[in-house]
């Protein structure tokens, strides 16, 4: 179910646009708007969940389909040969700003070993 004043969901509904890479299986991936990398893409589901503590909230095919849907994205923009990082937060002191889960998916460089 949307949740009216989540960012997230407001792009998957297409209330607020965004660079869309791919949409399927129930999850959505764009370009971030403040990218942390060369390539930084976001990936979310369809569906309002708040973080991976909540996944199952997921339908199984859902959780299933989310970490083959983040590897076919990062081959789509061009990471998959020389490696990217794949991250996501999970409530506010590991700095989730967004409280829809999302995962970033970083490459395009060699990029900091800091997380």
């Amino acid at each position: 179910m949307p949740v009216s004043d989540c960012l997230f969901c407001k792009i998957v509904a297409g209330e607020i646009p965004a660079s869309v890479v791919h949409r399927a299986d129930g999850f959505l991936a764009f370009h971030d708007i403040n990218p942390k990398a060369p390539v930084h893409i976001l990936v979310v589901p369809e569906q309002h969940v708040v973080s991976i503590a909540d996944v199952g909230d997921l339908t199984d095919a859902e959780r299933a389909a989310m970490g083959p849907f983040i590897a076919r994205v990062a081959s789509m923009v061009g990471l998959a040969s020389d490696g990217y990082r794949v991250a996501t937060n999970a409530g506010p002191n590991a700095r989730q700003e967004i409280m829809h889960l999302h995962w970033h998916v970083l490459g395009g460089a060699l990029l900091s070993q800091s997380m």
